[in-house]
């Protein structure tokens, strides 16, 4: 009996192990099937439903015949096969239907053999399909994720904290929208090109700012997001490796990304960036995000155009070039806040140089800056006010500024951030 319990629980060990490497195959090599098959059938919904049918395959086989030497051969030689019956039976379906006289446009099926050898252009391509025009900016993202990060419906649905049936049909109408308004999965080309690769940059920073600062939900950050946009955004800089901002972005995300765990307090309570212990900074990431931007730099001086992620990811390094708060070259930052707001003007940057200028040059500056933008162009985010409560409480205004902090934790949806506001609002008004 003891023996016979013993390989059970050997085999369940070895059932969990092979079902955890079936994830992880599906979840590195996801996107590289659905980009191929999709521009095999040209169509994304028959291309993914494809790829699962090689994962359904692997976790049936795989338990019996061992993990393969080569997951994503194996997954793509199963999707092949997957893609030949499907072609065969629209031909089938194609020569019965003329032979009933009805007609159909003659469909020729491809050779399959020659299709998977362009991954890299195919994931490129993927991309720019998931980041169409016709679809709304959340839908790009989570079409994104669920495609080219590998993210199950239900982790997606999570993401945008909305159920998974919600976001199942979700993602049903964003790929029904793709087939109806023959969105091509050729590479687009000139303008049109530049557009959807600024496109498909800003749901990746989409992305990687709902999970570094969850805008509804208990927690403060959301890290499953930061790292899958910092994830996504590596995979854009290996396909276009030829422009300065997609390394920007790369850089961006890297050094956002090494603060995640200075973030909070030992009790989950969010940390402030003056406020972070900045030994708890990921060092490794911060390199990476270094390296990365030391590339835009260098393809920028051959002249190729920079922008708005490379000055953000200029002023992120700042900041993690400081080995204490008090260090921190804000005359700098406030001068590349100043450059940011001529290239890529918007309140939410206005916000940002109102906290730089406030560090820079006095609190009476920051508020300058923050009383000059419109009072409705944030209405309902608690940024502005935020500001104000901070900048005030350094003039130690202090009635005053408890009402701004007030007032922000009012406006956030994010139960974290509450906390911290109106912890802010009381330690101003006690004059702690």
């Amino acid at each position: 009996m003891a023996s016979e319990a013993a390989r059970a629980d050997e085999a369940a060990r070895a059932g969990e192990a092979t079902r955890a490497a079936v994830t992880a195959a599906w979840r590195r090599e996801s996107a590289a099937l659905v980009a191929a098959l999709t521009r095999m059938t040209r169509d994304v919904a028959v291309a993914e439903d494809l790829a699962q049918d090689a994962l359904v395959a692997a976790l049936e086989q795989w338990p019996r015949r061992g993990i393969p030497s080569s997951p994503a051969a194996w997954l793509m030689t199963t999707a092949k096969r997957r893609a030949v019956d499907y072609f065969r039976r629209t031909e089938t379906l194609r020569r019965r239907t003329a032979e009933l006289g009805r007609g159909l446009v003659e469909m020729e099926v491809p050779d399959l053999d020659a299709q998977v050898d362009h991954i890299e252009d195919d994931l490129l391509r993927l991309m720019f399909l998931c980041c169409h025009p016709a679809l709304t900016p959340d839908t790009r993202a989570a079409l994104t994720l669920r495609l080219v990060g590998g993210l199950t419906t239900a982790e997606v649905a999570r993401g945008f904290l909305t159920t998974e049936t919600s976001m199942g049909q979700r993602l049903s109408r964003a790929k029904r929208t793709l087939s109806e308004s023959s969105a091509g999965f050729d590479m687009p080309s000139g303008a049109e090109r530049l557009q959807r690769l600024d496109d498909v940059m800003a749901v990746i920073y989409l992305v990687f700012t709902e999970g570094y600062s969850a805008t509804a939900a208990a927690e403060w950050t959301r890290p499953d997001l930061c790292h899958e946009g910092v994830r996504l955004a590596r995979i854009l800089a290996r396909l276009v490796p030829g422009e300065p901002e997609v390394h920007s972005l790369q850089a961006l995300l890297e050094l956002q990304a090494s603060r995640l765990h200075a973030r909070s307090d030992a009790q989950g309570q969010p940390l402030l960036l003056e406020s972070q212990d900045r030994r708890r900074w990921d060092l490794l990431l911060i390199r990476r995000g270094q390296a990365a931007l030391t590339r835009a730099e260098q393809l920028a001086a051959s002249g190729r155009p920079i922008g708005r992620y490379y000055l953000q990811a200029a002023i992120a390094e700042r900041h993690a070039s400081a080995a204490r708060a008090a260090d921190t070259d804000w005359t700098t930052i406030a001068h590349l806040y100043d450059v940011l707001a001529e290239v890529a003007p918007g309140p939410v940057i206005e916000v940002n140089r109102a906290v730089a200028h406030g560090r820079a040059h006095g609190p009476e500056a920051g508020l300058a800056v923050l009383e000059a933008i419109p009072t409705d162009a944030l209405a309902g985010s608690p940024m502005p006010s935020a500001v104000r409560g901070d900048l005030l409480s350094r003039l130690h205004r202090s009635d005053e500024a408890a009402d701004a902090f007030r007032a922000a934790a009012a406006a956030t949806r994010n139960v974290a951030e509450r906390r911290l506001l109106s912890r802010r609002a009381e330690e101003v008004a006690s004059g702690a």
